[in-house]
């Protein structure tokens, strides 16, 4: 996973401009307010405290246009009612990349946590993090060896994150820390691909797009054997006059079942809270291309604070 969106981090955001993250932004807030205990901390004002250090091992910060790992001081504040609300109300995006979602809740008033295993990606998420003036914390991790100062109270993975995982067992160890860092009763949303899409819609394809200044072309490849989805991407990024970079990058996801994915969240300790399919949000079926699960933290025992 790690060399994945190595060279493609510089054109991504050009390539999924088409994207509705606004709409995704709204829907996923929207299920958070549903289903969720975490609260927009700001409306117009500066971020609470966190209690969440604000460095350490993989955090990912801009030092004079460069980005280090650097330690950090801890918990800001002491105080345990603050410490509490503040962890309930942190979100944590994993496998934020670029960060485009991630910046958009927090316009939206949550204090945001961004993870992603790609310090290309995350560079990019730094410079819109100096654009936007926002409060983001970003850690440089793999999602299979999450470490965190402390418990959140929503965890989202979204854009096909969890569908790079392509063994069972690694796509369990995320969902055990997951559940092991979740606030009690906090709320975790993802997304996948599922079976369906690979097989039934993409398959064995070609896409190709021309832009003025990039181009790409996405040769895909469904392996029905094993449920994986491999793609084949070729970019042509313009540098200099009419000159233009070529590079490839070869990418593997794994397709997954409702049935698959509610056993292994219940193996972790979750208990599924609502399946929906992501582009309509009417309830998830078997033609569902991709799914929004809904799980919840339940077994830890004390108290959510009201």
């Amino acid at each position: 996973m790690a060399d994945v969106y190595s060279d493609f981090a510089r054109v991504y955001d050009e390539l999924m401009d088409n994207a509705p993250y606004g709409e995704w932004c709204e829907n996923i807030a929207a299920l958070i307010q549903k289903y969720g205990i975490s609260k927009p901390v700001r409306e117009g004002a500066a971020s609470g405290s966190r209690a969440v250090a604000t460095g350490g091992p993989g955090v990912w910060r801009d030092t004079g246009g460069l980005s280090a790992n650097i330690t950090g001081t801890g918990p800001q504040t002491s105080d345990p009612d603050t410490l509490l609300a503040s962890e309930r109300n942190l979100v944590l995006d994993l496998g934020c990349g670029t960060g485009t979602l991630t910046e958009l809740l927090y316009q939206k008033g949550y204090d945001l946590i961004g993870v992603d295993n790609s310090p290309q990606m995350l560079d990019v998420a730094m410079e819109k993090r100096a654009e936007s003036g926002s409060d983001i914390l970003y850690l440089l991790q793999d999602m299979r060896e999450l470490e965190l100062y402390s418990t959140v109270g929503t965890v989202i993975s979204v854009c096909d994150s969890l569908n790079y995982l392509l063994k069972e067992e690694d796509l369990l160890r995320v969902f055990r820390l997951v559940d092991n860092y979740l606030y009690p009763g906090g709320l975790f949303l993802f997304d996948f691909n599922t079976v369906y899409k690979y097989s039934q819609v993409i398959g064995d394809t070609v896409i190709a797009e021309n832009r003025e200044d990039c181009s790409f072309i996405w040769e895909n490849y469904y392996h029905e054997e094993e449920e994986i989805n491999e793609y084949d991407l070729t970019v042509f990024v313009q540098e200099e006059g009419d000159r233009f970079r070529r590079f490839t990058e070869n990418h593997f996801q794994r397709g997954y079942t409702v049935e698959h994915m509610c056993r292994l969240v219940e193996q972790a300790g979750m208990q599924v809270v609502r399946l929906l399919d992501a582009d309509t949000l009417g309830e998830a079926s078997d033609q569902s291309e991709r799914i929004y699960a809904l799980a919840r933290e339940c077994r830890k025992i004390q108290e959510v604070p009201k």
